[in-house]
């Protein structure tokens, strides 16, 4: 199958735009690239790009796809086959804006991997990190004051709690038996946990290094929750590739994350919708939740943009699944925030994302030999950043060359 999509400016990232492009498809692979006619079959299917602008599909780098929330209240009532449900119509959201492939730090499981892979149901291409890993109390530690353990839990998806180097070996290799991509660990309080707070850190260096060993024994990155500094500071020496979130990170710790070549992926948005439009009413925790959210968005931003100015590699999250789907290029409006440029902030959520996740052979670009995972807008996001959170901007989506949005 041949598709050619003639009239289009191609974007890429760190690159001039290129104008009044044509591009050949063949099957899932961009086949050429050229500013003249291109040789095509008698039945390609041609697409009059309108003069309009093509972009890699974005990598969303932290993202829950099954969540709807993280609703203790949910998950006690709800059927577990729910849970996977809801994953349908997430999925959709997400593709529909703009995005082509995730990274899900903690709900899908390697069932729901091989699902969009067998093309069961429209989804992004999925990097899976299967359940995160918890200490006894601390965040996504959901035994309840009542006696009650509201932790999801089934076949082939292990319980995350853990203590001691002895356990976290255990479990890093059950996580990695279940068929996770990544490990990942919450090495910090939340705001969604209850008995848990974001100023403190959790599990010891001992348990840290321990979980970044084995990982990398089997080639597997680590990466942590982590809104505590001294956190941060644990995570870093234990040899972590990224840290989520990064609230509370100041200049030193910064410096020393750009020299150990840490990443940061910062998911501003996730704590400044969540403040904006607040928690449902029927959830028993809402207060709390919100009064730690209070002092989170006062100094995220503003330590963000320290963490760019010492270095720091940051790429493009949302923590999509704690808000609802669907708005996830709305985060690159914040990158530009805290300094980065237009082209940068597109690069942290295509082809530094596609390095991060060791696909940068297959996508994160426009070039030939790469998968056609592409987006076709109707404004240039280089002039205003923030055209790409208006999903009616985002005309066609194509998922191994086939458009899935249109």
């Amino acid at each position: 199958m041949e598709t050619l999509i003639k009239n289009i400016n191609i974007i890429n990232p760190y690159k001039e735009v290129e104008y009044n492009c044509s591009i050949l498809i063949k099957d899932d692979i961009i086949a050429e690239i050229s500013n003249s006619k291109i040789k095509t079959k008698d039945n390609v299917k041609v697409i009059d790009g309108q003069d309009n602008f093509l972009l890699p599909g974005f990598i969303d780098c932290h993202t829950h796809i099954l969540a709807k929330g993280f609703h203790k209240e949910e998950n006690m009532s709800n059927p577990l086959s729910i849970h996977f449900y809801n994953a349908v119509h997430h999925s959709k959201e997400t593709i529909f804006a703009g995005v082509t492939s995730i990274r899900d730090c903690g709900s899908a499981d390697l069932g729901v991997k091989m699902a969009q892979e067998r093309g069961l149901f429209l989804a992004p291409k999925i990097t899976i990190s299967i359940t995160p890993l918890m200490c006894t109390g601390g965040h996504f530690d959901l035994f309840m004051p009542s006696g009650f353990d509201m932790e999801i839990i089934y076949p082939g998806f292990p319980k995350g709690r853990c203590d001691g180097v002895d356990e976290v070996l255990k479990k890093t290799r059950e996580v990695k038996r279940a068929g996770a991509d990544f490990i990942k660990v919450m090495a910090s309080g939340g705001v969604l946990t209850t008995n848990s707070s974001p100023d403190y850190p959790q599990f010891n260096i001992e348990e840290l290094r321990t979980i970044a060993n084995e990982a990398g024994i089997h080639g597997k990155k680590v990466s942590a929750h982590c809104h505590s500094l001294q956190g941060i500071k644990n995570c870093v020496d234990a040899g972590f590739n990224s840290i989520e979130h990064g609230t509370f990170i100041d200049r030193n710790t910064s410096h020393k994350m750009a020299e150990n070549g840490t990443i940061l992926v910062p998911t501003i948005l996730v704590h400044d919708f969540l403040y904006r439009n607040g928690f449902p009413k029927w959830d028993n925790f809402a207060s709390e939740k919100t009064a730690k959210l209070k002092e989170i968005v006062k100094v995220h931003k503003e330590n963000i943009a320290i963490a760019y100015e010492e270095g720091v590699k940051i790429l493009f999250g949302t923590d999509s699944g704690v808000i609802p789907h669907g708005h996830n290029l709305e985060e690159l409006s914040n990158l530009v925030d805290i300094g980065m440029s237009p082209s940068e902030a597109i690069a942290s959520g295509t082809i530094e994302a596609a390095k991060f996740i060791n696909q940068n052979d297959k996508i994160g670009s426009v070039e030939t030999g790469k998968v056609a995972d592409l987006i076709i807008t109707s404004q240039n996001p280089l002039e205003d950043i923030k055209s790409l959170a208006n999903r009616d901007n985002i005309l066609t989506v194509f998922q191994d060359g086939i458009i899935v949005k249109n």
